[in-house]
Formats: C-alpha cells, sequence, structure tokens
C-alpha cells in the first residue's frame, strides 16, 4: 500500500517506458474488440481506493487499476456534465457551440442529427451501440413530447437502443425513457412539465418541507417526487415515476442486459451511472457500507455497478474481448443542493485527493478524473501512466482502433491519443482546454488560467472556482495543488500560452 501510495503522490509525474514486446492491437482479420464505456458521476480524483481514498471501499474498481491501466492526469472535457457528454460523443469541445451548458429537464436535444458522433462511427464499424443511463443532452426538437415518441434522441445520432434518465435525478421528469418512449406510462394520466410556473396540486419541498427524506440546502425545492424535492415541476406520470434507491439496480440491469443481448458482438455500451449525483439515495443494502455517509455508499453503489459489468463479461467470456473503460464525466462535489449529511461525513476523506477545485471549477479538481483501462492480453497489468488525456479524445482514439478514418471537419478537437490510452506510449497530447465557468490552458507541466472576473468561491458548493482579475500560471510538477502563482515571475511563458488559448479558444488545432 505504502507503494502504490508513493507511486500516486510522491512521484506524480514518472513514467517507466513500456517494453516493445506488446502485442500489435488487432492482428490482421482480427475480430473487433466490444467497448464499454463506464462513465461515473460527480466522482473525483480521489474518491476511489486505488486512487487513495480509505474508508470507501471500491473492490471492484481497484481490481481493474491492478489488471489494467490508472491514469492520474486524464480530464473530462468539462467541470461540469452537459458539456463534458457533449465532447465526448461529439469530438467537440462544448464552448464552440452555444447552448451546451447544464441543460434543464425538458431541453431538446443538443446535439445536431447530422453531426458525426462517437456511437455513429462505431456503428458504421459494424458494432451495435447503446446508451444506459443519464443522458442530460436533451431530447425532441425543440422540446421532448412526453406523451407520444420523443425524438429526436440517441437513436437518431448514432445509437441502436437506449434506455435513459432524460437529465439528471435532481430534475423532472423523474421517469425512465426507453428508445422513443416513456417507460411504463398510463395514457390517462398524461406528464407535463414546466421550469418556468408551478403546474398542478403536487406539494413542492418549499411549502412542505415535512414530507421530505431530506431538506433542500440550496434551490432543488420544487415539486417532491419520492420524498425530494426537485428542480422544476411536474405533475402526471406517476406509473412512470422511478423509485431513487432502485435507479442503480434498474440501469445495470439493463446493461448487463444489452451485453448479453450482443454477446456474438462487436457491441459499444456506454454505460452512464448516477448514484454519486444529488440526490444520492443508494439502495438500502448499500447504507451504512462506506464511512462516509450517503455520497461515500453511492461510490460503493457505483462500485457495485462496475463488478456487475465485469461478472457478466467473465460469465460471457468477454473479458479478452472487450475494452473497458472507467472514467468520471467532472470532479466532486460534496453539497450540491441537498443537506444529506456528505458535508458531515466527509471526515478527513478529499474528494478531489491532492487536487485544487472540484465540479465547476477551472483549478484541476474539476476536470482531472480518475480513469482506469482494463483490455486482457493487450494493456500492460498495474500500470500507471500519467499521459495528458481528455474524454474528447475517444473518437478519434476509437476510430483508428476499429479502422475508421474521420470525415473532414468531423470531431475537430479530438485527438489520436490510442497508443497512449492502450499503455504503448508514455505520451498523450501536448495540450489541452479545461472548461468551467471559463476556459483554463494545461501544455505540459504549465497550467494557465486567463484573467476571470466573478467570485473566487461558489457561494452554494464552497468550491474555489478558479475566478481572479490576474492570469495564473502554476507548475504542476512541482505544485500539483495549484498553489503558487508563477505568472509574474513568467511573464514571456504567460504571454506564449495567453496567445496558445486565444488560438485554441477561437478554433479547433489543425492537427490530430
Amino acid at each position: 500500500m505504502v507503494k502504490k501510495l508513493l507511486r500516486l503522490f510522491v512521484l506524480p509525474f514518472f513514467i517507466a517506458r513500456l517494453s516493445q514486446s506488446y502485442p500489435a492491437v488487432l492482428q490482421e482479420g482480427a475480430s473487433l474488440p466490444n467497448i464499454v464505456f463506464i462513465y461515473a458521476d460527480d466522482l473525483g480524483y480521489g474518491d476511489l481506493g486505488c486512487y487513495g481514498a480509505r474508508g470507501i471501499p471500491t473492490p471492484n474498481v481497484d481490481r481493474l487499476a491492478q489488471e489494467g491501466i490508472l491514469f492520474r492526469d486524464a480530464h473530462s472535457p468539462a467541470a461540469t456534465c452537459t458539456p463534458s457528454r457533449y465532447a465526448l460523443l461529439t469530438g467537440e469541445y462544448a464552448f464552440r457551440k452555444k447552448g451546451t451548458g447544464v441543460l434543464p429537464g425538458d431541453a431538446g436535444l443538443i446535439i445536431g442529427t447530422e453531426q458525426y458522433t462517437l456511437p455513429a462511427m462505431l456503428k458504421k464499424a459494424g458494432y451495435t451501440t447503446g446508451v444506459v443511463g443519464k443522458w442530460h443532452l436533451g431530447l425532441g426538437n425543440p422540446k421532448p413530447d412526453w406523451n407520444g415518441e420523443i425524438q429526436p434522441g440517441p437513436l437518431e445520432i448514432g445509437f441502436d437502443y437506449a434506455f435513459i434518465i432524460p437529465a439528471t435525478g435532481d430534475r423532472v421528469p423523474c421517469v425512465y425513457v426507453e428508445n422513443h418512449r416513456v417507460v411504463n406510462l398510463d395514457p390517462n394520466d398524461p406528464i407535463q412539465v414546466s421550469y418556468e410556473e408551478k403546474i398542478g396540486d403536487e406539494p413542492t419541498g418549499r411549502d412542505h418541507p415535512e414530507l421530505l427524506k431530506y431538506p433542500p440546502s440550496h434551490g432543488h425545492d420544487q415539486t417532491i417526487i419520492n420524498g425530494i424535492s426537485r428542480i422544476g415541476y411536474m405533475a402526471g406520470g406517476k406509473a412512470a415515476r422511478w423509485v431513487d434507491e432502485d435507479i442503480a439496480d434498474v440501469i445495470t440491469e439493463k446493461a448487463v442486459k444489452f451485453i448479453e443481448a450482443h454477446r456474438d458482438g462487436p457491441f459499444f455500451l456506454y454505460f452512464a451511472t448516477h448514484d454519486i449525483h444529488v440526490p444520492r439515495m443508494p439502495h438500502p443494502r448499500f447504507v451504512g457500507k462506506s464511512e462516509r455517509g450517503l455520497r461515500g455508499d453511492a461510490i460503493v453503489e457505483f462500485d457495485w455497478s462496475v463488478g456487475q459489468i465485469m461478472e457478466t463479461l467473465d460469465r460471457l467470456d468477454l473479458r479478452k474481448d472487450t475494452l473497458l473503460i472507467v472514467t468520471s464525466d467532472n470532479g466532486p462535489v460534496v453539497d450540491d443542493g441537498y443537506r444529506d449529511g456528505a458535508v458531515e461525513h466527509l471526515g478527513d476523506h478529499r474528494p478531489t485527493g491532492p487536487l485544487r477545485g472540484g465540479k465547476y471549477s477551472r483549478f484541476e479538481g474539476g476536470t482531472r478524473v480518475p480513469m482506469l483501462v482494463h483490455w486482457p492480453g493487450v494493456v500492460p497489468k498495474d500500470y500507471v501512466s500519467d499521459a495528458l488525456l481528455s474524454h474528447v479524445d475517444m473518437t478519434a482514439s476509437l476510430a483508428r482502433l476499429v479502422g475508421q478514418s474521420l470525415l473532414e471537419n468531423a470531431a475537430p478537437d479530438s485527438f489520436d491519443v490510442l497508443d497512449a490510452l492502450l499503455g504503448r506510449s508514455a505520451g498523450g497530447r501536448e495540450y489541452l482546454v479545461e472548461q468551467a465557468g471559463g476556459l483554463a490552458l494545461r501544455w505540459g507541466k504549465w497550467k494557465f488560467l486567463p484573467p476571470v472576473e466573478g467570485p473566487k468561491i461558489s457561494s452554494n458548493t464552497r468550491i474555489e472556482l478558479g475566478n481572479d482579475p490576474s492570469p495564473q500560471l502554476y507548475d504542476l510538477e512541482r505544485d500539483l495543488g495549484e498553489q503558487v502563482n508563477l505568472a509574474s515571475q513568467h511573464p514571456e511563458l504567460v504571454r506564449q500560452m495567453e496567445e496558445k488559448w486565444e488560438t485554441l479558444r477561437r478554433s479547433p488545432p489543425t492537427r490530430r
């Protein structure tokens, strides 16, 4: 264990060179691998045992680290969920397109049906593609018809199958959508949704706090569903409403069934879990399984879901034929709108590990996330990589893996980092953009935050946002926690970083 901690924190940028004896990724005539991409929600860099966490047992994820690659400098494209998911599926940073911020639950689809997407690329390569879990990229045009055919949606941008939570657990409507329809909807009890004014006569958290399982801390005080007040107002659809404590069970079962149905492959499963995002309501069998309250218990539940996927691949003899990636859509947040005891039970646990900031932040804790890659016989075992990667790179990297050429102007911000992703190269990206309320630039070991006006600390979440009217420059090799601003000592470097940032902000890079 001491050795593991030394690898993680004392020598954060050391990489042992791999031997050249690893076999080719795909031998001539070999079958395409199955691809399972598990996207956790609000899972922090320091939340897993393999990243140094204590008091939160995560044996399944830790096993993946032992049997595969643990990345220490992998990044979600943004510090919030919608823009990260947009960039993951399109290969384009979300800041390049208006309307890609955190969406309300009744937003229209923000990925154009004409856009080049990761699932569409894999489908062209012969994959059966499925998405299960959190969506939060909008549905319908201009808004979803909850009582009819809900399209366009996942099926119109490259997925063959979809079983989704439309937005987030704290936003109405609290229903599942399978392909184009709300699951279990009674036509005699139509769904109504509003984010502008109260509809129906159902109680709200603001007016009836006595009905709540736990109260909101900020916002989240509108329609009460399953004892939890939400963002937005909902009426009707009572038979279709989910039970929060059962969400992990329901979506994990759907993910398992998708794998079983397509065991002859190749298949691509995008499994987007919800557990750690508020409202945190793990199933009763997970309550008390951590030392960190409901948030810790939700991480244990997430680890269980990962374990179910691993067991399914083992049972179907698919582990050696499957590239499995586990990561998170952004950094962590403790209080994100509910007084659920997460703050009180945090103890000495640091969800960001050695990093500063968290969800919503331009500091490293906003986008540097845990990431594990597992593919027996192809990727090295128990290997720690410091390659700089972003989830926006998945389209270009997986395109090379499956023998697809990207169309001109497709996935404009996506780099081919397949060699780093599979542990065959110590190098990854040269630079990347981090998106929060503003933008930041990573360039090698250097981190540059352009001046941004605004509060330095969120009044709601108490997270440092990285805002400052002066430029910030950090040497992450010596100062991973971004404590010493070196901007005044390196004015020429600041100028170069600012020029690079402006160039990338205005247009995508010219090379992959």
